[in-house]
């Protein structure tokens, strides 16, 4: 049977896309379902500030009646000038086991892209790099997070039959929280002393809020060379702060401070929901509220969702400072293991930073594949 392509044109097209995730992986243990109305949120062009900048088109494959794939292509314009290439992306990529299907929809989004004038594909990647990024190609039997992609490792395979190269791996670290090294606390005091620098005190998640236009600052100046980048914009640092900041633990939480008051590094952490997320299969409603806030409130399990420090600061011992004081927050919520966020693996200063305790594995690794049009 053939494969046909449809764009998704409407609101209902658009629900298929999005529901087809949930019924590809039902009852996998290791998926962290994402939360359905962010998904919404994410696709829609008048919800999504990065649509100032992107420009996509959304497609499902059929065979006869039955959906049996997705992706959406996805030209970051600022990205493109910035990194001087001629890019689509794909993200959003889900399929059966079934060549025909694969090709079919990578074939759909390189028509698309030569239609733009791209002269190139790769990803997954999403509008920005707050969405999640890289196909799995290590850690299929480990617990996915909710920043990160989770996928059958049969893509793989594809991938490779398709020509497609590697561009770059992110790598996640899972640590088993030890007493704070010494090494780490003993790097924490000389690096303050010696810099004039503070870690912020904060009681509650509003205390915060003042500073974080300068942690998005911060993170954009830290991001900037990093592959694919692209510089976050005032209203989707205004949209991220508004969504994700009410639910900051300040435990889980390290903001370095100069003389000056600006945050030359920080840390943010989230107890995990890839469990709530399970329980509630994405949906916030009418009991998935509740599993979430559970598990905001009470958990073993943390993940880390953004960190970065000043280019200036750089190898300097800033991470020590932030890290060592989250940690306090770790041992004071008993909590009993970190999964790090997705990090580049040529990005020596964060990769190497777990070299520093001997309770880690990296467990997780994800790929952004490339290929050049002939």
């Amino acid at each position: 049977m053939t494969v046909s392509i449809k764009p998704v044109k409407s609101k209902s097209d658009l629900g298929r896309f999005i529901k087809f995730q949930y019924k590809l992986y039902k009852g996998n243990k290791y998926w962290c379902p994402p939360m359905r109305m962010d998904e919404w949120n994410t696709l829609d062009p008048k919800k999504n500030p990065a649509f100032e900048f992107c420009e996509s088109q959304y497609f499902l494959a059929y065979k006869g009646n039955e959906l049996v794939g997705r992706v959406a292509a996805i030209i970051n314009k600022t990205s493109n000038i910035r990194w001087n290439e001629k890019l689509v992306r794909f993200g959003w990529i889900d399929f059966i086991d079934d060549i025909e299907v694969s090709t079919a929809l990578i074939e759909t989004v390189i028509k698309w892209g030569k239609t733009k004038g791209m002269m190139g594909i790769h990803g997954p990647l999403g509008f920005s790099d707050m969405d999640n990024e890289g196909m799995l190609i290590q850690g299929f039997e480990e617990l996915a997070t909710l920043a990160s992609i989770y996928n059958y490792p049969y893509y793989v395979d594809h991938m490779v039959k398709l020509g497609f190269e590697k561009a770059a791996d992110w790598v996640q670290v899972e640590i088993t929280v030890p007493p704070i090294p010494e090494k780490i606390q003993r790097a924490a005091e000389l690096v303050a002393k010696k810099y004039n620098l503070k870690v912020l005190k904060a009681k509650k998640a509003k205390d915060f809020l003042p500073y974080a236009p300068k942690m998005w600052a911060t993170l954009n100046d830290a991001f900037d060379n990093l592959y694919g980048y692209t510089r976050l914009t005032k209203r989707q640092t205004d949209l991220y702060t508004k969504q994700y900041f009410p639910f900051i633990n300040p435990d889980f939480v390290g903001m370095v401070l100069n003389e000056q008051d600006d945050v030359v590094g920080f840390g943010v952490c989230l107890p995990s929901l890839t469990h709530a997320l399970q329980k509630c299969n994405g949906k916030l409603f009418p009991f998935g509220w509740y599993h979430i806030m559970r598990a905001l409130k009470s958990n073993d399990i943390v993940d880390m969702y953004l960190n970065g420090v000043k280019p200036e600061y750089l190898n300097k011992g800033v991470v020590a400072m932030y890290y060592n004081e989250i940690h306090k927050g770790f041992i004071k919520n008993k909590v009993r293991i970190v999964v790090t966020n997705p990090q580049l693996e040529d990005n020596k200063s964060a990769v190497l930073m777990w070299k520093n305790f001997d309770t880690t594995r990296q467990h997780l690794k994800r790929r952004c594949w490339v290929k050049h049009f002939a």
